[in-house]
């Protein structure tokens, strides 16, 4: 059995969401929108998930473990275009996952 209490204090609290800073899940972009937006911006240009990833690896984002991952360091995966790598950098400027240069 529980006995319900009735609290004797209440503290309101009110925030501005406006003059809070961007959080790490709303800066955060799905695969999907960062292919979208590289797509949008250079010429319909196709990125894969693995060059995503690579990207994201060689800017220092640590990516949660997966299942499919290889057994080996290299893993025989094909390196990023270096003109794929720059417009996947440009999005996760953009998305402000990564800072841009001032």
């Amino acid at each position: 059995m529980s006995k319900l209490h009735e609290a004797k204090h209440h503290v309101n609290v009110k925030l501005d969401m406006d003059e809070m800073d961007l959080t790490a899940a709303e800066s955060k972009a799905t695969y999907e929108e960062i292919k979208k937006y590289v797509a949008e911006h250079n010429d319909r240009m196709k990125v894969s998930n693995l060059y995503i990833a690579q990207v994201k690896r060689k800017c220092g984002i640590i990516e949660r473990e997966n299942n499919n991952k290889s057994k080996s360091e290299k893993g025989g995966q094909q390196e990023c275009p270096k003109e794929k790598e720059i417009a996947i950098e440009e999005a996760l400027k953009y998305f402000q996952i990564i800072p841009s240069e001032s």
